[in-house]
């Protein structure tokens, strides 16, 4: 395996190896969600499945020097059609199912996709974002059929036909390997629109390899484990994590369609999952539900996660029987920095991330850039150890080479989230320095979401910012300064109107929560926002006559 120099050989390896054994498992929920058909697909039958989309992709002049967008949710559509485009040499950038026209267009115009391979129904709002960019880029609407194809038990169709666009400048060097970009993952911007991660082989490859190797509370056994997630396959974890140690170490990847709290238990029962990833958001709401005895009826090991509730730690873990181990990572660190508490001491209840292991340097300093005392908060600076400071990472922002050196800046990675070291070397997680808006496991860019709530004919301005919220960790406030006053009967129904904007242009989980009317906003002596005093103003906000509760309307909707 440590031969591998791309994802897809990653994936050819395992099935040269395991023909026969289970790679996919499509549990009843999320089949039922997606119309597929429940089961298991082997490494060999994804192979053919594989092989069948590359023949396509090649036909149509697809390779090195292409990204392919994909619209494909959590499906097995997304695996395949990632694979066979990595075997290519074509890099692929996932698209949230969840985004609407103002993302879409953003995401098209500025990532220069040649080709969206997208969901029944989304064909035209894609085809609607290229247009109002000027972009030429070509949409490939899959089918009822073929997008249920699970690789398992498939007839021997003829492939889709893709229509190919004409060819682009190339990245750089034509020939594949582990520098070639293999994908390009939007992370939310902090000061402005979401910034492109350009990500090569290379990347993914050590994400696999670092979980692979992992011991202590988290051993992961070659060709043994089954590893079930819920989270989505446009965000580093599921793509990066367990996708990769799958494709590394062996084993099963049990990818569901989301979290359902009602029946994720018994997904991850019936399934047969041994290892399973979570965000801070599901540990509360499975406690939240009554107990059963069946809480520990299931075969999980050890569950890879982030942002546990440290008051919600111990009696998750004492109540269903398998420790949630703490970890930190970003989008743009990928493995390569990697902080874990699988080794001693996790501290529960101490949001404890873990002490740094020697392939990764580590650094905390306060606003001056200067080192803190053991104890103290301060941000968090990463660098790989070694001649090669940038080793794994991602490969920078695309088209913004300042935003890249800026994050480098000094040598060291600046993540902007904080942190304090305690006894023994161990890190623990403080609060993010960045302007983030935490919900429910996503990151929401304050700048994005006030871009789509001044487009609002009653909106003179906006500023966003994050509210504490019992079940989501954060939740997005947005302070609005109207053009008129809004008389207090009316409020309501203005917060309504707002709320079904940001519906219409940013994915639900995006829109405000909460809409303040106010008269002024916080700002500096330049008119720039004073995003510190915002955020403590969000804090006081709800339960306020001006402020009004728009969270039931955050739903998921059909397109």
């Amino acid at each position: 395996m440590a031969d591998a120099l791309t994802v897809f050989e990653a994936f050819a390896a395992g099935v040269a190896r395991t023909p026969r054994a289970p790679f996919l498992c499509t549990e009843a929920v999320t089949a039922k969600a997606y119309g597929l058909r429940a089961g298991e697909t082997t490494w060999g039958e994804a192979a053919r499945e594989v092989a069948r989309l590359g023949a396509a992709y090649a036909a149509a002049g697809y390779g090195h020097g292409h990204r392919v967008g994909l619209m494909l949710e959590n499906r097995p559509a997304f695996l395949f059609h990632w694979l066979a485009l990595n075997a290519l040499g074509a890099s692929v950038v996932p698209i949230s199912a969840e985004m609407r026209a103002a993302e879409l267009e953003y995401l098209v115009g500025h990532s220069e996709t040649a080709l969206a391979v997208v969901l029944p129904g989304r064909g035209r709002d894609l085809a609607a974002a290229a247009k109002a960019v000027g972009s030429p880029m070509v949409v490939h609407a899959l089918d009822e059929a073929e997008l249920a194809r699970t690789g398992a038990a498939d007839d021997a169709r003829a492939a889709p036909a893709f229509t190919a666009p004409a060819m682009p400048a190339p990245f750089g060097e034509r020939r594949v390997g582990a520098s070639t970009e293999c994908a390009l993952l939007y992370t939310s911007g902090t000061t402005g629109r979401p910034k492109g991660c350009i990500l090569t082989n290379d990347y993914f490859l050590a994400a696999g390899r670092w979980y692979a190797m992992l011991d202590g509370a988290c051993e992961v056994r070659p060709d043994a484990e089954r590893i079930c997630t819920p989270l989505p396959l446009n965000h580093v974890n599921a793509m990066a994590f367990s996708t990769m140690v799958v494709l590394v170490a062996g084993g099963c990847l049990v990818q569901l369609d989301r979290f359902h709290p009602q029946t994720w238990l018994e997904s991850v029962r019936l399934s047969r999952a041994t290892i399973v990833h979570y965000l801070g958001v599901m540990p509360a709401l499975l406690l939240a539900a009554p107990p059963s005895p069946a809480e520990r009826d299931h075969r999980v090991r050890w569950a890879f996660g982030a942002g546990v509730d440290r008051r919600l730690h111990a009696p998750f873990e004492e109540r269903f029987g398998f420790p949630l181990v703490e970890a930190w990572a970003m989008t743009e660190t990928g493995a390569a920095a990697c902080i874990m508490a699988n080794r001693g001491d996790r501290h529960v209840g101490t949001s404890c991330i873990g002490a740094p292991e020697a392939f990764v340097d580590v650094r905390i300093v306060d606003d001056g850039g200067a080192d803190v005392a053991d104890g103290m908060p301060g941000e968090l600076l990463v660098r790989s150890s070694g001649p090669d400071p940038r080793r794994h990472f991602f490969s920078g922002y695309l088209k913004d080479a300042q935003a890249t050196e800026e994050a480098w800046k000094g040598g060291w990675f600046h993540t902007g989230d904080v942190v304090r070291r305690g006894a023994g070397g161990v890190l623990h997680f403080v609060d993010r320095k960045k302007n983030v808006i935490r919900r429910s496991g996503e990151n929401i860019s304050a700048v994005e979401v006030e871009s789509v709530l001044n487009q609002h004919p009653l909106v003179k301005t906006s500023a966003v910012a994050a509210t504490p919220d019992a079940v989501r960790g954060d939740e997005v406030l947005a302070c609005v300064v109207t053009r008129e006053p809004i008389p207090e009967a009316e409020r309501a129904q203005v917060a309504a109107s707002l709320v079904e904007h940001a519906l219409a242009r940013l994915a639900y989980h995006k829109a405000p929560g909460w809409v303040a009317f106010v008269d002024t906003l916080p700002l500096t002596l330049s008119q720039k926002i004073q995003r510190g005093e915002l955020r403590a103003l969000a804090r006081t906000l709800p339960g306020e006559a001006h402020c009004i509760d728009t969270r039931a309307m955050k739903r998921r909707r059909a397109a």
